[in-house]
């Protein structure tokens, strides 16, 4: 068992428009995105991420070996509470995830 970031090329966060953080996972092999995609659950990102699965998308995308995982922003980007007004620094939850 690894983390997560240990399979990916790429994995990255950024705002998905100022109500919803997104992140790129992108993989050198299909074998490691299916590996991953088998493994990977929506209950493990909410957990990381202190947020209900329901909210939670995971969508695969074959053709270019990668993984796009999105949910609402707790805090507004560009809010006094929002901390990443970017969303590029709220990667490292999801990347110590154990696969």
């Amino acid at each position: 068992m690894k983390r997560l970031v240990d399979y990916t090329k790429i994995l990255r966060s950024k705002n998905a428009g100022p109500l919803f953080i997104t992140f790129d996972l992108i993989f050198s092999e299909s074998d490691e995105m299916d590996y991953v995609l088998e493994r990977l659950t929506k209950s493990d990102v909410a957990t990381a991420y202190g947020i209900d699965e329901k909210e939670v998308d995971i969508i695969a995308y074959k053709v270019v070996n990668s993984i796009k995982i999105t949910f609402p922003r707790q805090n507004i980007s560009g809010s006094l509470c929002d901390n990443d007004i970017y969303g590029c620094q709220m990667h490292m939850p999801l990347a110590e995830i154990i696969i």
